[in-house]
């Protein structure tokens, strides 16, 4: 039987989970956190496994927000201070016994937390920070946790934040400033930056140190690094401009990953905001994704993209796909005599497939057949490659809107047959 004390804790949990579903900056890579003395829970190793919901959701840690009141009225946030919601708060205790009794059932492997501001981000991050220290140090609580850090908190509490947490992380909200300036009047760059130099700045001094006396003389800070959220489609900034604010992140901050949140309509009558009918930009997210990607482990330059004379990404091929057919003077690409970094451009061959060729073609020359049995999409990538047994190349002779077209119906076919097979069992 629940007494009323349990019911309000599920009640809380069902309003700061629900708000919490909006940052998708959700991610546990990267943290080697072990179990010492037999304390509860391991971060080290395969890492933590995922698994997210219909809408998005990671539903392998706990994530939540501590509280949804907040100080501030951003335009595209469903905790905005003006809007007419159901409000709540976590005790910092209460935060504890739930991560630590979901961790105990299985249901959870770490805990992401975030929070709305209430009072001012001092105060804020330090229920934060608490939440953290108690798990760690009282229960050895060696899950991944992931904080949110409050922009405007103090260099002292980022830097105790840091000794807690496996990965931090500032939103910075929207792809430029003035967008920032006209939808979270109440927010800067300034303020929001502040603390991503800080943490980027002192795991630049860690490893540093860490080079120099050949192991860390003391705990480690944030060893999953940080990351942060841009919302996108609330505003009119490109995907240039969206991508070229990344790189500068990537760049400057040491961004372990920036992550794209298509704007959802929770506001319907603010007309600085798309209407409610206007559908999430899941395709261009998805784009923008494959774009970072390509930027973080396929060596491509943010200018290479995107540019003023390109914009905007294609919705109907991917970047790689996009960018090959804007440079066919490039291609083809002889698979058993070019460096890894051209074979890494061919649209259809990904990072293992390229580090396979690279390692088979020792033994001889590759084929078409090998080069399927490696793993390149072949249909794809067989305008950009010549291989052992291929013809001359005649890339010449077809335009880049022809080589699309086929690539196109290729997908189309192999979508519609894999339907007549699904519907043939039935």
């Amino acid at each position: 039987m629940q007494t009323p004390s349990s019911e309000r804790i599920l009640e809380k949990l069902s309003i700061l989970a629900d708000a919490a579903k909006y940052d998708v900056s959700c991610s546990s890579s990267g943290s080697k956190r072990k179990n010492h003395n037999k304390g509860l829970g391991n971060s080290t190793g395969g890492g933590i496994c995922h698994t997210y919901t219909e809408d998005g959701r990671c539903v392998s840690l706990l994530k939540i927000l501590l509280t949804n009141h907040c100080i501030y009225d951003c335009a595209y946030c469903v905790s905005r201070k003006s809007n007419d919601i159901k409000r709540a708060a976590f005790t910092v205790e209460e935060v504890v016994e739930l991560t630590l009794n979901f961790y105990k059932r299985n249901y959870i492997e770490g805990l992401f937390l975030s929070s709305g501001i209430f009072k001012n981000a001092d105060t804020t991050m330090e229920r934060l920070i608490a939440i953290a220290r108690k798990l760690r140090t009282e229960h050895r609580f060696n899950g991944y946790i992931h904080l949110k850090s409050i922009p405007g908190a103090s260099n002292a509490l980022m830097q105790e934040a840091g000794l807690y947490a496996d990965r931090l992380s500032v939103n910075l909200e929207l792809p430029s400033e003035t967008s920032l300036q006209l939808l979270a009047p109440g927010k800067t760059y300034e303020q929001i930056k502040k603390p991503m130099l800080l943490v980027s700045q002192t795991i630049q001094a860690q490893a540093n140190e860490k080079r120099l006396l050949q192991r860390a003389a003391k705990p480690l800070f944030a060893p999953a690094g940080q990351s942060t959220q841009m919302v996108i489609g609330a505003t009119p900034e490109t995907d240039k401009d969206i991508m070229y604010q990344a790189n500068a992140l990537y760049q400057n901050y040491r961004m372990k990953r920036v992550y794209y949140s298509g704007y959802i309509p929770i506001n319907p009558t603010d007309t600085r905001l798309p209407g409610v009918g206007t559908p999430a930009p899941l395709i261009r997210e998805h784009r923008l994704y494959q774009s970072d990607w390509l930027m973080r482990f396929y060596g491509f330059q943010v200018t290479e993209l995107l540019s003023d004379s390109f914009p905007q990404l294609d919705s109907d091929i991917d970047p790689k796909l996009s960018w090959a057919l804007r440079n066919l003077h490039q291609f083809p690409v002889d698979i058993n005599t070019a460096d890894y970094e051209a074979i890494l451009r061919i649209p259809g061959i990904g990072v293992q497939s390229a580090q396979k060729i690279i390692s088979a073609r020792r033994f001889g020359q590759l084929d078409v057949y090998q080069l399927k049995k490696l793993g390149v999409a072949f249909n794809r990538a067989r305008y950009f490659l010549v291989c052992r047994g291929m013809g001359p190349a005649s890339l010449g002779d077809l335009q880049d809107r022809q080589i699309k077209h086929f690539i196109l119906a290729g997908y189309r076919s192999k979508f519609s047959n894999a339907v007549s097979s699904q519907l043939s069992l039935f």
